[in-house]
């Protein structure tokens, strides 16, 4: 029976038996005894997507108390669900992406403490739910990547058209 670990764009984490391209954390969210999601969503401001293989380390999915495995179908889904790129595993995406930040902002790079602290976090969930944002312009004017949401289902966008997302893929 699979974990309830894996990603939505939406920030939901669901049961279903794909792992996807990455692995992140929220913090220590699950108990270790049953492998089963506590009633809080994150325990750490610091969102991060990281590498399935990290310098040939292995870690047993739920199996211990320092961070709770969570898998995303790519790294589209798990920036739609607030999570940012890792430091450590990641650092050229995880530069790239405080570059993108303050190029959109119009400030100088954040450190990541500031990018986790201020409006990504607030960006991330409220009320438990993934904050979504309407857009103003044709979903084909936005770049390669960005995720939508139409009635509830979520699409990437490439080559200018939606790509839907199905939960059952993630």
């Amino acid at each position: 029976m699979p974990l309830q670990n894996r990603v939505t764009p939406f920030g939901d984490i669901l049961a279903i038996s794909q792992r996807g391209m990455f692995t992140g954390n929220r913090g220590i969210i699950h108990d270790p005894a049953t492998k089963t999601l506590l009633k809080k969503r994150w325990a750490s401001k610091a969102l991060l997507v990281c590498t399935c293989d990290y310098k040939g380390r292995r870690r047993m999915v739920m199996g211990g108390r320092s961070w709770t495995e969570l898998f995303f179908l790519d790294e589209a889904v798990a920036l739609a669900a607030g999570h940012r790129p890792c430091f450590l595993c990641r650092r050229a995406a995880a530069g790239a992406f405080r570059a993108a930040w303050a190029a959109a902002v119009g400030t100088k790079a954040p450190s990541a403490a500031n990018l986790d602290a201020g409006v990504v976090h607030q960006e991330r969930m409220r009320h438990g739910r993934k904050l979504i944002h309407a857009i103003s312009g044709p979903p084909s004017e936005l770049p390669d990547g960005a995720v939508i949401a139409v009635s509830g289902s979520a699409f990437a966008i490439v080559g200018g058209a939606g790509v839907p997302l199905d939960r059952t893929r993630l």
